[in-house]
């Protein structure tokens, strides 16, 4: 296998880390638009497999290109979704198996937006289904920790834990602080802000797919291992569009666990209208100039990879599920908890993104050996999920199970 990895921050950084440690790829070309983040990604590892590359996420041409000329038979995407098409198509243009963690961008209803979806998580890239099923190619989508991880412990359940499901929810939650900073995400704010603010999706068998408002229905979801209770929210999120086409269930929700400070910060940005993505026009020394505010905000704001040294705590992604098992009632929490400590010191990557970042690796492990393959746009529950949850304790990181 010969991977172009394009995206050198935090996710894609810890994604040669972790990889480097398997044999399973011949090459990994990492590719970014700045080649410092991609080189300094490449020499930190000693290993000859790596090779760095600059590229530009939007021009699908000059990613094409980079496929062909390295005989990448993969690629994998570790940017923000703003790149998801662009690169989804130029996989498909080079012949390339796709993979990513987070998929096409969602517009809202323009009339109805807290009841009606517009257009969906995803959509764009089911919208291709066919083609890519037709051509015999495989586009692995939303296969990250949530979505990703969460999705495939959806298909466990589903598989060997209960003979019907209720609801499937997936509960996000974490302990983690950090050292001299009020407010400081520990992960991207720009895709941050596009989860939590956007109208969240639920998805009930007579009812389908619809909206809320933002961080509707609160809960207070008790973690493991230490991390304890956590408000969440409804927000927008994969698994909610990903599951219901593979897995059967009654109701499926994605909750986060923010907490109440960190929606505070989120409603007093959208109140400024400095959540918006489009082109304000501010001065400067040089005359006026265009910047979207959340750009802005995320410019102000701490690398969400340079935080490790600083952080404390646990982070956690789960899957609660409610149904039925040989008749009685059964409710059980598939989890994966990491701590911060332990990253930071085996991988040198915080827990956040190193989290995320182990799935992919385990996912193009088992596509490498055979273990999983298909053909078309699939979720990780069209694919057995024993085999990855095997693998991933093979890694190093197992996961528990929890009676509720």
């Amino acid at each position: 296998m010969r991977v172009l990895l394009v995206g050198a921050g935090g996710v894609g950084t810890a994604i040669t880390r972790i990889a480097a440690r398997r044999p399973f790829f011949e090459a990994m070309v990492v590719a970014d638009y700045d080649p410092a983040r991609a080189e300094a990604a490449v020499a930190a590892l000693d290993d000859d497999r790596f090779g760095a590359e600059r590229v530009d996420a939007s021009d699908e041409a000059a990613v094409a290109g980079l496929l062909r000329r390295h005989a990448c038979d993969v690629l994998l995407n570790a940017t923000d979704p703003r790149f998801v098409m662009p690169l989804f198509r130029a996989a498909r243009a080079a012949g390339a198996t796709y993979l990513d963690m987070a998929m096409s961008l969602s517009r809202p209803h323009p009339g109805q937006p807290y009841r009606a979806c517009g257009v969906k998580l995803g959509d764009e890239q089911f919208a291709q289904a066919e083609e890519w099923a037709e051509a015999g190619a495989l586009a692995l989508v939303g296969m990250g920790v949530e979505p990703g991880l969460s999705d495939v412990f959806a298909r466990y359940a589903a598989d060997e834990l209960f003979d019907e499901i209720e609801e499937i929810g997936v509960r996000d939650g974490a302990n983690l602080t950090v050292d001299g900073y009020d407010f400081a995400p520990s992960f991207s704010i720009w895709t941050t802000i596009e989860e939590c603010l956007n109208p969240p999706v639920v998805y009930e068998a007579d009812r389908g797919w619809f909206t809320t408002e933002p961080f509707s229905e609160p809960e207070v979801f008790d973690f493991p291992e230490g991390i304890g209770p956590v408000e969440c929210v409804n927000v927008e999120h994969e698994e909610v569009l990903l599951v219901p086409r593979w897995v059967k269930a009654r109701r499926v929700t994605f909750k986060y666990g923010l907490g109440r400070e960190f929606i505070e910060t989120l409603r007093t940005l959208h109140l400024l209208g400095l959540d918006r993505t489009g082109p304000v026009t501010v001065p400067s020394a040089a005359g006026p100039v265009e910047v979207s505010p959340r750009d802005v905000v995320a410019a102000c704001l701490p690398d969400p990879a340079t935080l490790g040294e600083r952080m404390h705590g646990k982070t956690c992604a789960g899957t609660w599920v409610r149904g039925v098992k040989d008749g009685a009632p059964r409710e059980v929490y598939l989890y994966h908890v990491v701590d911060n400590q332990w990253s930071m010191a085996e991988y040198g990557s915080q827990a956040v993104v190193w989290q995320t970042a182990v799935n992919p690796v385990v996912a193009l492990e088992l596509l490498a050996g055979g273990t999983w393959s298909g053909s078309g746009v699939l979720g990780p529950e069209a694919f057995p999920a024993r085999p990855f949850l095997d693998l991933l304790t093979a890694y190093g990181s197992p996961w528990g199970m929890r009676e509720q």
